[in-house]
């Protein structure tokens, strides 16, 4: 797994004032190839703004990752999409961010929404686009290649008229955006999180908290790759004990070892001995310990499971990750700051965990570990791989 450029990709939405669901909607797909994000406005707010958003995005994401052609798809989703009769718009607008994963080149195609936000070296950048008629329907293109550092975004209409009738007469607009962002750029550090947070947080601000109409933003920054090594469980085979180590200790990331059968094997390569921190133990779990080219060692099993608890609970928001100075709370920041993950996984089994006397929720770590796989990969669409040894 090396370290190269990754796609960072945040989004998040407010709902319009007295609106339980949110009319836009936002889903995005990662794959080897390529990585297809798609927000849609639908017309309107609540329940039906909702489903139709819901349902351009399902078509759009789907026929897409079949690599159906551009076309086809721009054609389907929009005869799908009713026009308003009294507004003379689409049920549900719609903005496509694809970007290949092996040359970084982006390709947008926009229909209907706010022009797209595009940064290169801390700069706005208004890209050239052509305009192509589908089904006598008005669809902007725009091409470019993505560099690190470099911001793409997309907005709905609630973002770009946030202040309208309020501080500003047109409301928040494109330029005040575009110069927002190249501030937050220049002055914080840079995650697609803390670039659309502030967004969004400025956008609240300019409707005084009482939102007129669905906002949302998403965005995508290119930066380093955050890669991380999980090692857990002992070989099966004892002579292969220092390939793995090695594995570990040369591993361009962070480094992490779950379990103190484990955790014994590194200390004896190293020479050193597991210094343990008392200050971390807690009722359920025991303490963490240090070494030497090591960032975090844990115990096993049980640090794992509870781990999964904390990830799970916070939704994989880390903002909402609860402090706890313990080895399950540490063991969670790693694999939540971490973009891309790599499970090493001794298949030894430690005959303590086949007790059936013990909770039901604790299992054999191979299974728990293939459970907090699947659920890294599906909901928050990580990185992730796993090698048993």
């Amino acid at each position: 797994m090396k370290v190269d450029n990754f796609l960072d990709i945040y989004q998040q939405s407010l709902n319009k004032k007295g609106e339980e669901l949110c009319g836009d909607k936002v889903k995005y797909l990662k794959t080897d190839k390529k990585t297809t994000i798609v927000l849609s406005d639908g017309l309107g707010s609540g329940v039906k703004a909702n489903i139709l958003a819901t349902l351009t995005t399902e078509i759009l994401i789907t026929m897409l990752n079949a690599d159906v052609p551009l076309e086809e798809v721009l054609k389907t989703a929009i005869a799908t999409l009713p026009i308003c009769q009294v507004r003379k718009i689409a049920y549900s607008t719609f903005t496509i961010i694809q970007i290949n994963s092996e040359t970084n080149h982006f390709t947008i195609i926009n229909f209907d929404n706010p022009p797209f936000l595009y940064f290169h070296q801390g700069k706005v950048v208004e890209l050239e686009t052509k305009t192509e008629k589908i089904l006598d329907r008005k669809i902007i293109v725009a091409e470019g290649y993505l560099e690190r550092g470099d911001f793409l975004g997309a907005i709905s209409d609630g973002v770009l008229y946030a202040g309208m009738g309020i501080e500003l007469n047109f409301g928040w607009g494109w330029d005040s955006i575009a110069k927002y962002i190249e501030g937050v750029l220049l002055q914080r550090s840079h995650t697609a999180r803390t670039i659309v947070q502030d967004v969004i947080r400025q956008t609240y601000s300019l409707y005084h908290g009482q939102i007129g109409d669905d906002a949302t933003f998403v965005g995508v920054y290119v930066r380093k790759r955050n890669p991380l090594m999980i090692f857990t469980g002992p070989p099966l085979n004892e002579d292969k004990d220092e390939i793995y180590v090695d594995r570990l200790l040369n591993f361009e990331g962070r480094k992490v070892i779950c379990g103190g059968t484990t955790g014994n094997i590194v200390a004896n390569y190293l020479g050193e001995t597991i210094e343990m921190d008392l200050s971390t133990i807690r009722k359920d779990l025991p303490p963490i310990g240090m070494l030497s080219c090591v960032d975090l060692v844990t115990e096993g099993i049980l640090t794992i499971s509870k781990a999964t608890q904390y990830i799970k609970r916070c939704e994989g928001d880390i903002a909402r990750l609860k402090f706890d100075n313990n080895g399950a709370y540490l063991l969670a920041k790693e694999i939540l700051q971490a973009d891309a993950i790599l499970f090493l996984v001794g298949q030894k089994i430690n005959e303590f965990y086949q007790n059936p006397l013990l909770p039901k929720n604790i299992s054999i770590r191979r299974s728990l570990i293939e459970d907090l796989v699947k659920f890294l990969r599906e909901k928050y669409q990580k990185e992730v791989m796993i090698e048993y040894c």
